[in-house]
């Protein structure tokens, strides 16, 4: 039999990780952070990641393992989610994945096999040379319009991800997301995905709520703190809820145009985070309001209580 997975999925802000600690402690589970930016250190607040309170004892994992000069692709959160997956199963608890982008999620369930587009050297080093001759900011204005949802990802600094994205669209015609969708073989999981949703101008209420919290509670010292420990250039700092700050920080902006900037990138993301999951996965949808939300966990807790003994 093929080892069960919960995943739950939906916006920001819409009430998961609530959720999880409900399912872990009604049937055994340990909980799998799915945000590939939950594992970076002194990264907290933007991540919005889970309290130690919070945790009421349950296990949580993905957090905290990387410093945010070290890069984490696809490929890596793959690995070492199934790897969790394994490690839990082996203590007969549930493992449950909350929260992250679709294609990180999709990979661990479907198994993406990353390997299977060889590199092209001849193609790399003539990317290469048109970096040396022009520079970055050319190659990744190109991505840009041919793979916008790649270069939202990617640093306009991390040439090598730059490279590698543009040369697999030069080579098979396909953005570095439409060719990864296509190598995903027979899953590993018997796995059943759990979304949460609310109206719209709700959800982007609450969205803007939980940044004005963020901000109270210290999120500008911590990109600060991230740019003096000189991460400012790496990755990790493309993040929502730390690349809009750190213009604030040069005076290019102030805050409280910066604080709106954040405020509408989280909403636009929340937009293609539902727009990913309703047309790339099967996913059992629940509304909720602040007002129903305790009535659609239990009816959560039932259902799932049928798919574990199936």
């Amino acid at each position: 039999m093929k080892q069960k997975v919960i995943a739950i999925v939906g916006p920001t802000a819409v009430g998961k990780t609530k959720l999880s600690i409900e399912i872990a402690k009604a049937y055994n589970g340990e909980i799998i952070s799915g945000d590939s930016m939950q594992v970076y250190k002194g990264m907290d607040i933007g991540t919005a990641k889970i309290k130690k309170e919070e945790m009421h004892g349950v296990p949580h994992h993905m957090i905290d393992i990387k410093n945010p000069d070290e890069d984490f692709s696809v490929a890596d959160f793959q690995h070492s989610v199934q790897k969790y997956i394994k490690e839990i199963a082996s203590r007969d608890r549930l493992p449950i994945i909350v929260g992250g982008s679709g294609l990180y999620i999709q990979a661990v369930l479907k198994d993406y096999n990353f390997s299977s587009e060889k590199r092209d050297d001849a193609l790399t080093k003539k990317l290469e040379k048109e970096m040396d001759t022009y520079g970055i900011k050319v190659l990744y204005d190109r991505l840009q319009k041919v793979d916008p949802i790649q270069a939202d990802k990617i640093h306009p600094n991390n040439y090598r991800r730059v490279i590698r994205a543009l040369e697999v669209y030069e080579k098979t015609g396909l953005t570095l997301s439409e060719f990864q969708a296509q190598q995903q073989g027979a899953s590993h999981y018997d796995s059943l995905l759990i979304g949460l949703e609310m109206d719209r101008p709700l959800l982007y209420e609450r969205i803007n709520q939980r940044i004005d919290v963020m901000i109270e509670e210290g999120l500008l010292s911590e990109v600060k703190q991230l740019m003096d420990n000189g991460y400012e250039n790496y990755q990790s700092m493309k993040a929502i809820g730390y690349k809009e700050l750190v213009p604030y920080f040069h005076g290019e902006t102030t805050l409280e145009e910066a604080v709106e900037i954040l405020k509408r990138n989280s909403r636009r993301y929340a937009k293609r985070q539902y727009t990913w999951f309703k047309n790339k996965m099967e996913v059992n949808w629940y509304k909720i309001t602040p007002l129903t939300i305790n009535e659609k966990f239990n009816d959560i807790l039932l259902d799932l209580a049928g798919f574990l003994k199936s």
